[in-house]
């Protein structure tokens, strides 16, 4: 099993296996503040002010935090303050075990917005959907609250019950969606086989086994005519595991590049042949809710031309994150490079455009549960694309005949991968 060097990329959403990389003090970077000073005069000015003549006393670590998170607020929507305790929350996510609903969210017009349920969730199961609008918590308004504040009243104990107001597009007037909280540990990696000789893997999200998972998983199925790896709905993960899954389908040629600001964020990774699942097509599925590590995997296969994409556009996250620790136990997650796929594409706020576009399709009754997919650039401040990438205008468990029944998307990656091993065939026979 081929393994990478243990890099973690940010999902930047709520519920995400989010980066961190722990720097001690002495390694952190000094910047040039010589324009910083006369501002900090100013701070020092209003904090003054506020301390002698605000109508109440107030901690000056309160006002401190208030203007780091300030400060960080008008970075990118991936980068943020966290306090203690939601450092700690932090580091419980990236473990996939605690309670909670099991959706990512952003701010979207300075509304608290879901990105995505994680399918398999008791979010996905409630029926809640990407573009939902999240006016209320257990009656309290979300208007001006922030992410970590939501996430606070989003999780809870496993069993307990959490009712949100949802605001959506196809309804006529807000609704309310109680929940059941439940342990959320996502089992990354699902597989079987549609059809004698076609393998399907489902990927949910990027953990520290994915790509172990995937190889173990491919040498069950035995050899192969075809494959579909479905990366709809995965929000993205550990840096690492997206090269390390790239990795066992690549022979040869770049995976993904990273460029930021330092040396040690300028990083390059390359396909080894050894031990390639590289002798048989594929096709992946991607939609609005694929991101992050799940671009870098469809990205690499698709330049690289290993696989078809298939699909809707992705959700557009080319950035990574580090976690800086502070000294008082709280941290910054801070965006420090963007990543390139390996022909040099920054899909920055416009996506993977899928080689050949499928749209998810719903019997008539379902048609207002159609995905209204919130992307990268509909978040507040997010990194803008460069130059030169300007924006162009899951199946549920059962079996394989019915997974295939409702899912068009599958059906279509299926037929292309039959009708592939049948061009071969008569390219072979002429």
């Amino acid at each position: 099993m081929k393994r990478q060097k243990a890099i973690w990329l940010g999902g930047g959403l709520v519920l995400v296996m989010f980066s961190f990389v722990l720097l001690n003090y002495s390694n952190v970077l000094k910047a040039d503040t010589s324009e910083v000073y006369p501002q900090l005069e100013k701070f020092s000015d209003c904090l003054g002010i506020i301390e002698k003549s605000y109508v109440e006393d107030v901690p000056p670590e309160k006002l401190i935090e208030g203007a780091i998170k300030g400060m960080v607020g008008v970075l990118d929507p991936h980068s943020a303050y966290l306090t203690k305790e939601g450092y700690r929350e932090m580091q419980i996510s990236t473990t996939g075990s605690f309670g909670g609903l099991g959706i990512e969210i952003g701010i979207r017009d300075d509304i608290l917005t879901v990105i995505t349920p994680i399918e398999g969730t008791p979010a996905f199961e409630a029926g809640i959907l990407p573009g939902d609008k999240i006016i209320r918590i257990e009656g309290t308004s979300t208007v001006d609250m922030g992410l970590e504040d939501a996430v606070k009243l989003l999780r809870g104990p496993k069993g307990s019950q959490v009712t949100i107001s949802i605001l959506r597009e196809s309804q006529e007037s807000p609704f309310d969606v109680t929940i059941t909280r439940a342990m959320i540990h996502i089992e990354s990696v699902k597989s079987q086989m549609l059809e004698p000789g076609y393998g399907y893997i489902k990927v949910r999200n990027f953990q520290v086994d994915t790509a172990e998972d995937i190889y173990d998983a491919l040498e069950e199925m035995g050899p192969l005519k075809g494959l579909v790896l479905d990366l709809r709905y995965n929000p993205g993960g550990l840096l690492d595991q997206a090269v390390a899954v790239s990795d066992l389908f690549l022979s040869e040629g770049k995976i993904v590049y990273t460029d930021g600001r330092t040396s040690e964020d300028k990083t390059e990774y390359i396909a080894r042949k050894d031990g390639a699942f590289d002798d048989f097509p594929m096709v992946v599925l991607i939609n609005g809710g694929s991101a992050s590590a799940a671009e870098i995997v469809s990205g690499a296969l698709q330049d690289n031309k290993r696989a078809v994409v298939v699909g809707v556009k992705s959700f557009g996250k080319a950035s990574v994150q580090t976690i800086r620790p502070l000294s008082d136990g709280s941290a910054l997650k801070l965006t420090v490079a963007r990543y390139y796929t390996p022909s040099g594409r920054s899909i920055q706020a416009t996506g993977i455009e899928p080689d050949i576009w499928v749209e998810e399709q719903l019997p008539a009754k379902e048609q207002d549960k159609a995905q209204k997919f919130i992307r990268e650039k509909d978040l507040k401040d997010h990194l803008e694309p460069e130059a030169d990438d300007a924006e162009a205008e899951g199946p549920s468990n059962g079996s394989s005949q019915q997974i295939l029944k409702k899912d068009n998307q599958l059906r279509y990656g299926l037929d292309l991968l039959k009708s592939w091993e049948v061009f071969n065939w008569a390219k072979k026979a002429a």
